[in-house]
């Protein structure tokens, strides 16, 4: 009983420490976004993903902490993971939606600096979620699951900043060509992450799904299903990066792409953990 009053306390704490971090954030500043983008209905767009990003977020962010006392104790480390990501993207959206609004740019700092958090906590809560008996011994380079999963993350990122910011081209002495090996390098930093946690077809090689309960295997295939297709969205994104200089760059398309990508990848991977998560605590009630 006394952890019980303990965790929801904590909940509420961490529940009113971000909220009202949240609202301090609200600028006085009011843009009538009819105006300021009239007749131009793709910046338009994007101001508008831009604030529903931050506001989605937020309310996931709500929504996950308030339900992390709803399912059973070995679930809740999902949940708060859960929380986190969507509440430190909140943030991030918030400041570029800003930088958008007030500088007419896309900021690619805000947004890597959000992914580079972000993402490696959505690598962990895979495990978090099927439990440690369903994730293998197996190693790759000396790493396990967690190393695999977090290095693929940092690299994932890290020549994808590379890539958008020019660096890459500096280095290579073309920034077309620094876009692509941004790209590729990037996307053998994914493809580590999607060989450790497996596909929906497939037990990864960090991932045993025999182990994986019943009750999960759904949530664990749907958290795959957003990896492996989801995630490509990036990618659609990044070609119309205008510092990658891969397509004819248009910052306003790269925005658009990782908005939604983000959207999609950040509140659905969350909504899924909570499903597996509730469902196996009902079958865990049932069995008592």
């Amino acid at each position: 009983m006394l952890n019980k009053k303990f965790d929801r306390s904590l909940n509420y704490l961490l529940l009113g420490t971000i909220s009202l971090a949240m609202l301090s954030t609200v600028s006085a500043a009011v843009v009538d976004p009819a105006a300021k983008y009239d007749g131009e209905p793709l910046q338009l767009l994007t101001f508008f993903l831009f604030f529903v990003g931050y506001i989605s977020m937020g309310a996931a962010f709500v929504f996950f902490m308030s339900e992390r006392s709803n399912v059973a104790p070995q679930y809740r480390t999902t949940m708060t993971i859960s929380a986190l990501i969507v509440g430190i993207a909140a943030f991030h959206y918030y400041y570029m939606r800003g930088v958008y609004t007030d500088l007419g740019s896309v900021s690619i700092e805000y947004r890597y600096m959000d992914w580079i958090i972000t993402v490696p906590l959505m690598a962990l809560k895979f495990p978090s979620l099927v439990g440690k008996d369903a994730i293998t011994d197996a190693k790759a380079f000396g790493m396990g699951f967690t190393g695999i999963c977090f290095t693929g993350a940092l690299i994932m990122i890290g020549f994808g900043y590379l890539g958008e910011s020019g660096a890459m081209g500096d280095l290579v002495g073309s920034d077309s060509l620094g876009g692509i090996l941004g790209l590729v390098l990037g996307g053998v930093g994914w493809a580590m992450i999607v060989v450790a946690t497996g596909t929906p077809w497939s037990s990864g090689k960090g991932v045993d799904n025999d182990k994986i309960a019943p009750e999960l295997k759904w949530s664990a295939d749907a958290l795959r299903w957003f990896i492996v297709v989801g995630w490509v969205i990036y990618p659609i994104g990044y070609l119309f990066s205008p510092g990658a200089e891969m397509l004819d760059g248009n910052q306003e398309v790269m925005a658009v792409a990782y908005n939604i990508a983000d959207m999609i990848n950040k509140i659905g991977f969350g909504v899924v953990a909570w499903m597996g998560a509730k469902k196996a605590t009902e079958a865990l009630a049932a069995s008592e």
